[in-house]
C-alpha cells in the first residue's frame, strides 16, 4: 500500500468513530500491513491523575498469528513517578524505546513490561498540548527500525485529533453521568454496592467476587474473614444484592456495639411486660430480616449467651421473643464476618465450636489492601469523588505525579477505611487553595511496610507491626482515641475495636499510659 493511500486509509478509520476502541480496532490491520505488531495501545496522559491512563489495547491472541485473530485487553492504570511524568510530557517525536538509551528509558521499559519486546511510542499532541501517545509493541527486540518512526510520525496530527475528540465527548458523558448521579443520590439517603460497582472486583478482588457469584444464589451460611477495614459489609451487600433474596430486607447487626443486656431483646425481639420498661412489644431483628438477609458483623464479639440462641435459629430457623411462649418461624440468609481468628478463640474456649461449624459453611477470604496495591488507583479516584460532592468542592482536584506511587508504597494497617479517611482529609487540606492532591502527609513508607505476593517477609510479625503503627498515631494525635482527629479515625476503625486491639497488643492508653508516661520520665 503506497504511503499516501496508507495515510488515507488510517485517517479515515480512527476519525470514524468517538469509540477509541473500536477506532483502534480498525486501525490495527492497517497498520499490522505496514510495520511489526503484536500490540496496539492509546495512552492518555492523565494530569488529574498523575498516570498514565491506557484507554484503548488490542492485540493478537496471545501475540500469536494463527487465524490472526485480534483481541481486546482490558486498558489499565499506570501511576508514574514524577521524573517519567516529565520524560513522558515532553517526547516530541516517535522513539525506539529498545534502542534507546538512559535510565529514565530503563524505568519506562520495566513500567511498561516491555524488557524483551519493541516498542514503537508515538507522542500525540494537539498544538502546544501533550495528550497521550500511541504505542505499537512487536515480540523480540529490534523489530522496529527509523523508517517505521518516520512513516508513523506522519499518522501523529490524525490520531491525536481523533483522541482529542473522543476524550472530550467522554468528558460530555462523565459530566452527564455525573449530573445523574447526583440527582440519585440526593433522592436516596443509604447507597448500595452492587457486584458491578465492586472496586477491585476484576483485579486484586477478582477471587472474592467469583466466590461471591457462586454463593449469591444459594441460601447457604457465609462467613466474611478479614481485617478491620477490608470492606467486608461491601461484599456483604453485594451478596444480598446479587440473590433471589434482593427484593427483601438486608438488616446489618454489629454484634460489639450491643450491650450485652440487650443483645437477647434486640436480637429475637420481646413481648410486652418481658422486663421493666417493656410496654409494647418489640420486633427482633431477626424477624424484621424475615424474607431478606440478615448480616451479623463482627460475630467474634457476640457473648457466649448469645451464641447458644444463636445456633438454634441456624439450625431450626426458629426465634423466641424475651417472654414469649411460641417459637416463630423465620425466612432469612445469614451472612457473617469477623476480622478475629475463630478457630483460635474455639480453641481459647472463647467461641463455640459448634456455632463456628455451621458459620463456616462458605467461608470468604477479603485481603487487605496493602496485597491488592493495584486497587489503589481506582478506589483514590471513587474517594475523591464521593468526598468532593460530600465536602461541597465543585471542581475535582488534580493527583499530582508520583503521589498514587506513594499511596502504593504505604501499608494500609487500616485498610480501605483508612485510606478512604486519607482521601477526605487531603480533599479538606487542598480545598480553596486550587492545588494538587499530594499526599505528602503519608511520609516515606514506613520501614515495616507489609511485602508484596512476590518479596519474602520482613523479620517482624504483623502484631509487632500494627502495634508500632498503632502508637505512632497516638502520638500523633498525643494518645487521644475517640472523637474528631482521635486515632480511631485516623484508623478508620470503632473506638471500641482500637480499644480491644490495643488491650491484645499490650499498648497502654489512658491513665496507665499517663503513669507509664510519668514513671519513664
Amino acid at each position: 500500500m503506497p504511503t499516501d493511500q496508507f495515510f488515507r486509509e488510517l485517517t479515515l478509520r480512527i476519525c470514524s468513530t468517538l469509540d477509541i476502541q473500536k477506532a483502534i480496532e480498525r486501525v490495527f490491520p492497517v497498520l499490522r500491513a505496514r510495520v511489526p505488531l503484536d500490540e496496539l495501545r492509546l495512552e492518555v496522559l492523565d494530569r488529574k491523575l498523575g498516570a498514565v491512563r491506557q484507554i484503548a489495547r488490542v492485540s493478537t491472541a496471545a501475540h500469536g498469528r494463527a487465524g490472526e485473530r485480534i483481541t481486546q485487553v482490558k486498558p489499565a492504570i499506570v501511576p508514574l513517578p514524577a521524573r517519567l511524568w516529565r520524560w513522558a510530557d515532553a517526547m516530541r517525536g516517535p522513539i525506539l524505546m529498545d534502542e534507546a538509551s538512559g535510565e529514565d528509558m530503563r524505568m519506562m521499559r520495566v513500567l511498561t513490561k516491555a524488557e524483551h519486546d519493541s516498542d514503537l511510542a508515538v507522542p500525540l499532541r494537539v498544538e502546544s498540548t501533550q495528550l497521550g501517545f500511541l504505542l505499537l509493541r512487536a515480540a523480540g527486540k529490534g523489530r522496529y527500525t527509523a523508517a517505521h518512526a518516520e512513516l508513523l510520525a506522519t499518522v501523529a496530527d490524525p490520531c491525536a485529533v481523533a483522541l482529542a475528540n473522543a476524550l472530550a465527548h467522554q468528558e460530555l458523558v462523565q459530566v452527564r453521568d455525573e449530573l445523574l448521579d447526583d440527582k440519585r443520590f440526593l433522592n436516596r439517603e443509604l447507597f448500595h454496592a452492587t457486584a458491578d460497582e465492586v472496586i477491585g472486583g476484576s483485579t486484586g478482588l477478582r477471587s472474592v467476587m467469583e466466590l461471591v457469584r457462586q454463593a449469591a444464589p444459594l441460601n447457604s451460611t457465609v462467613l466474611l474473614l478479614g481485617e478491620t477495614g477490608v470492606g467486608k459489609d461491601v461484599i456483604a451487600n453485594v451478596l444480598h444484592d446479587a440473590s433471589p433474596r434482593r427484593e427483601g430486607p438486608f438488616i446489618k447487626v454489629n454484634c460489639g456495639a450491643i450491650p450485652e443486656g440487650l443483645v437477647d431483646s434486640e436480637m429475637f425481639g420481646h413481648e410486652a411486660g418481658a422486663f421493666t420498661g417493656a410496654r409494647a412489644a418489640h420486633r427482633g431483628r431477626f424477624e424484621r430480616a424475615d424474607g431478606g438477609t440478615i448480616f451479623l458483623d463482627e460475630i467474634g464479639d457476640l457473648p457466649k449467651g448469645a451464641q447458644v440462641r444463636l445456633l438454634r435459629v441456624l439450625q431450626s430457623r426458629e426465634i423466641e421473643r424475651v417472654g414469649g411462649t411460641r417459637p416463630l418461624k423465620v425466612d432469612i440468609r445469614v451472612i457473617a464476618a469477623t476480622h478475629q481468628n475463630l478457630q483460635q478463640m474455639v480453641t481459647e474456649g472463647r467461641f463455640r465450636e459448634d456455632l463456628f461449624f455451621r458459620l463456616n459453611v462458605l467461608p470468604i477470604n477479603i485481603p487487605p489492601l496493602r496485597l491488592r496495591a493495584e486497587d489503589i488507583p481506582a478506589l483514590v479516584r471513587h474517594f475523591v469523588a464521593v468526598k468532593r460532592r460530600g465536602l461541597g468542592i465543585r471542581v475535582t482536584p488534580a493527583i499530582s505525579p508520583g503521589a498514587l506511587a506513594r499511596l502504593q508504597a504505604y501499608p494500609w494497617p487500616g485498610n480501605v477505611r483508612e485510606l478512604e479517611n486519607v482521601v477526605e482529609r487531603e480533599l479538606v487540606r487542598s480545598a480553596g487553595r486550587g492545588r494538587e492532591l499530594t499526599f505528602e502527609e503519608l511520609g516515606r513508607p514506613p520501614a515495616r511496610s507489609a511485602p508484596s505476593r512476590h518479596e519474602p517477609a520482613p523479620p517482624r510479625t504483623l502484631a509487632d507491626a500494627m502495634a508500632a503503627h498503632i502508637e505512632d498515631v497516638l502520638a500523633a494525635t498525643g494518645g487521644k482515641i475517640h472523637g474528631p482527629g482521635g486515632a480511631a479515625e485516623l484508623l478508620g476503625v470503632n473506638e471500641s475495636t482500637l480499644r480491644n486491639r490495643m488491650n491484645r497488643l499490650g499498648i497502654t492508653y489512658g491513665r496507665r499510659a499517663a503513669q507509664k508516661r510519668g514513671e519513664a520520665g
